[in-house]
């Protein structure tokens, strides 16, 4: 599902390591037991969480099941002790990060590697 949302080819490499190495929890959202949304929080093991990879299958979307996804997140993070959540995201997403799910803008800096 990863591969299909995010348009990229299945990688062969150990991807569920590296995502749970760094994952405070994954959210799910199921519709008669099967899966049509996720996102997982990667924190810092201290107070800073980031939404990573927010997504909801085609035929559930602009059914306010993202905006569920990371407001469950955001809860999740908050019990953990975390005091930040933080999100990157592609400028078409902008309304639904900052509009629907509560973020505000920030400043903020990138190295590209």
């Amino acid at each position: 599902m990863h591969a299909e949302g995010f348009d990229h080819r299945v990688l062969d490499d150990d991807w569920w390591g590296q995502v749970t190495r760094h994952s405070l929890g994954w959210v799910t959202a199921r519709r008669d037991g099967a899966l049509v949304g996720f996102v997982n929080v990667a924190w810092d093991g201290s107070i800073h969480a980031f939404i990573l990879d927010t997504l909801v299958t085609g035929a559930e979307r602009r059914q306010g099941v993202g905006r569920q996804l990371v407001a469950t997140a955001a809860d999740r993070a908050r019990a953990a002790g975390c005091e930040w959540l933080h999100v990157d995201f592609d400028d078409d997403l902008e309304p639904f990060y900052l509009e629907s799910c509560g973020f505000r803008p920030t400043k903020a800096g990138l190295i590209a590697l």
